[in-house]
C-alpha cells in the first residue's frame, strides 16, 4: 500500500495505491474523489455507487459517506478535500466586484454552497489539472503556494464543468417551476450514477426508474431533455468508454473486455465501437 497525504492550509490532497481499504463516516470537507485505475465503492447516505477510471464525484461538506476498496488488482485513487471556508471564499471572490471584496473581505463566511452530487466525466482542463496535482504529490512537492494555486484552478474548472453538466441541463428541462427542475435533475442524476456504477451488469429500465423514484415514461422523457440521449444510449456510451480504457491500459483479449464492460456479444461491440470512434477495437489498441 502506498499512501501520500499533503496538507495545504486546511485543505488536503491524498493519493493512494492499494488492494484493500475501508474509510467509514467521512464528512466535514468538500470531497473531489477520482479513481485512476481499478474501481472504488462508495456509500453516500442511502446511495451505493462505484467509481471507475475516467470519472470523479464531488461531495458536499455535510454529506456523510464511506468508501471501500477490495480488489485483486491494484487500485489507484486521488482525492482533494476542500475546507468549506476555502470553497466559500472562492465562490465569494469570483461572484462579486473588487470594491465589494475590499470593503467586506470576510463576508464569504456567510455562504455555504451545496452542489448536486453526481458522477462527472474526468476530461478537459480538470483532468489535466488533477493529473499535474497528483504528480506533484507523488513526487513529494510540498510548496504550499504552488499547491494552493492548483487547488484554486481545480475549483475553477469544477465550477465550469458543474455549470455545463448541472445548471445547463437543469435549464433544459421543460418545467415552469424552478423547484421542480431541481428535484427532477437530482433524480435523473441518481439514475445516471446508477447506470455508471452498474454498467457491467444487465440493467433493466424499470430498475433505473425505481432507483430514481420516477415512472419509466417520466424517466425516458426527462432524461432525453436533460442529456439529449436515451438511458440506453447513455449506458452504451459508458460501456464504450470503459472498453477504451481496458484496450489502452491492459492486455485483456477483446472477447474478455466485451464481457467485463457489459456487452452481450463481440460482434455488436465491434460494430458499436467502429460506428462511435471510426476505428476498430483492434486498431485502437
Amino acid at each position: 500500500m502506498k499512501y501520500n497525504r499533503v496538507l495545504v492550509d486546511k485543505n488536503e490532497v491524498i493519493s493512494e495505491s492499494t488492494y484493500s481499504a475501508y474509510y467509514p463516516k467521512n464528512t466535514g470537507k468538500y470531497a473531489l474523489n477520482v479513481v485512476l485505475s481499478g474501481q472504488a465503492n462508495y456509500t453516500i447516505e442511502k446511495r451505493e455507487i462505484t467509481l471507475v477510471p475516467g470519472s470523479f464525484i464531488f461531495l458536499n461538506h455535510d454529506t456523510s459517506y464511506s468508501n471501500s476498496i477490495e480488489s485483486k488488482v491494484e487500485v489507484n485513487t486521488f482525492s482533494v478535500l476542500f475546507d468549506p471556508d476555502f470553497v466559500a471564499d472562492f465562490e465569494y471572490s469570483n461572484l462579486l466586484q473588487d470594491h465589494v471584496l475590499l470593503d467586506q473581505p470576510l463576508r464569504f463566511k456567510e455562504r455555504e454552497r451545496r452542489f448536486v452530487e453526481s458522477i462527472h466525466p474526468l476530461k478537459g482542463n480538470i483532468k489535466f489539472n488533477l493529473q499535474h496535482l497528483a504528480k506533484h504529490v507523488e513526487n513529494g512537492v510540498n510548496d504550499e503556494l504552488l499547491l494552493s494555486e492548483y487547488l484554486n484552478h481545480c475549483l475553477a474548472n469544477y465550477y465550469k464543468l458543474y455549470h455545463s453538466e448541472i445548471i445547463k441541463r437543469e435549464a433544459s428541462l421543460q418545467f415552469l417551476n424552478g423547484t421542480t427542475k431541481v428535484e427532477i435533475l437530482k433524480r435523473l442524476t441518481v439514475a445516471r450514477d446508477f447506470m455508471i456504477s452498474n454498467h457491467n451488469k444487465r440493467i433493466r429500465l424499470e430498475e433505473v426508474a425505481q432507483v430514481a423514484c420516477l415512472s419509466v415514461n417520466h424517466l425516458l422523457r426527462t432524461f432525453k431533455q436533460a442529456y439529449q440521449q436515451s438511458p440506453h444510449q447513455f449506458l452504451t456510451g459508458v460501456r464504450l468508454q470503459q472498453a477504451k480504457h481496458f484496450l489502452r491500459n491492459t492486455d485483456y483479449p477483446i472477447n474478455e473486455i466485451v464481457d467485463i464492460v457489459g456487452f452481450e456479444c463481440p460482434s455488436s461491440f465491434i460494430r458499436l465501437f467502429r460506428n462511435s470512434f471510426q476505428i476498430t477495437p483492434g486498431q485502437y489498441r
